[in-house]
């Protein structure tokens, strides 16, 4: 979540009119992430999160992550659910941008998540992945393998004014994942984002997944890699093999994953350990004048991605492969 996008109370005011949530009480940007603004409201009726979607974010993309969400909230999975204006609308304009109220779900991201986080996560994402086999709706991955390329020629004219020779790692690791990277794994919905800022707890319970603005169809373990890489490693960037043996396991008893999927896990953490490095450095050298935004280190992928390329099996996650096969 971030603030591109600043909005007037007496603008806000009138666009709020149009729902059934009360009257303003209060407002202030949240300043996490990178990809909307995004904005907390407090009225007489409680509070809501209010999203601006900014550029990055196609118009026609947005029936696809708001219907997801309804999608899974039907199916068991706690998300939050866009909230309608008194015509039936889940989206509006405010501000120039399009812009969707959504229902405040109570928790609070793990700062620094555990064995038992990550176990919840996993599960999560296992029920994740199972409910949304009947959404009807598609949505390819504009960050899969195919759209690194465009994203390297963005960054690497002054990613070595980052760290020296950062232009020649990602230049050689993309050459690799895009001679390599699997075909024909189990695809569906994926989350594409499941950070621990993406995921809300109560104590010890996992209370529900958020912000859907990369949800997209790709391959299923794609999405597996990515949380290996957001949580499972700690604050100086070593892996935890624990974390990763409990996000695993936990995710096997829900949906087991095929010797195909596993033998292709470690390529799949290599590449979206890229994509998470390579957004960040477009990120990191492109923050618009007076952005209430902070950038996320890309240095912190470098490490990570440096990990992946010593995996040589699912093994090294802390798993036996015959535990998770379908």
């Amino acid at each position: 979540m971030a603030v591109y996008t600043d909005v007037a109370a007496d603008e806000l005011a009138e666009f709020l009119s149009g729902y059934d949530i009360g009257e303003l009480l209060s407002y202030k940007g949240i300043a996490e992430g990178v990809e909307n603004s995004n904005f907390l409201l407090h009225t007489t009726s409680g509070y809501f999160f209010l999203t601006l979607y900014e550029k990055r974010v196609a118009l026609s993309d947005l029936p696809f992550f708001l219907g997801l969400m309804a999608h899974l909230a039907r199916h068991g999975i706690s998300c939050p659910q866009p909230v309608t204006t008194r015509d039936g609308e889940a989206l509006g304009t405010l501000a120039g941008r399009p812009a969707a109220i959504i229902d405040f779900l109570e928790g609070v991201w793990p700062r620094k998540p555990n064995a038992a986080h990550c176990a919840a996560v996993g599960q999560a994402l296992a029920k994740l992945h199972l409910a949304g086999r009947d959404f009807p709706m598609q949505r390819a991955n504009a960050l899969s393998v195919q759209g690194w390329r465009p994203l390297l020629d963005q960054a690497s004219p002054r990613a070595d004014t980052l760290q020296h020779g950062l232009q020649a790692l990602v230049g050689d690791e993309l050459d690799h994942l895009e001679k390599s990277w699997p075909k024909h794994l189990p695809a569906g919905v994926i989350h594409a984002d499941l950070f621990p800022d993406n995921v809300l707890f109560l104590g010890d319970r996992l209370s529900g997944l958020i912000d859907f603005y990369f949800a997209c169809n790709d391959i299923l373990a794609y999405d597996i890699a990515i949380c290996l890489n957001a949580w499972c490693f700690e604050t100086d960037h070593s892996f935890n093999v624990t974390k990763a043996r409990a996000f695993l396991n936990a995710y096997g008893r829900e949906r087991k994953l095929s010797d195909a999927e596993q033998d292709a896990l470690p390529l799949l953490a290599r590449g979206a350990a890229l994509r998470i490095l390579l957004t960040r450095l477009v990120d990191w050298f492109n923050i618009p004048p007076g952005a209430l935004v902070r950038p996320k280190d890309p240095l912190e992928y470098v490490r990570k991605l440096r990990f992946q390329q010593s995996v040589n099996s699912i093994r090294d996650y802390g798993v036996e492969q015959s535990g998770l096969v379908a």
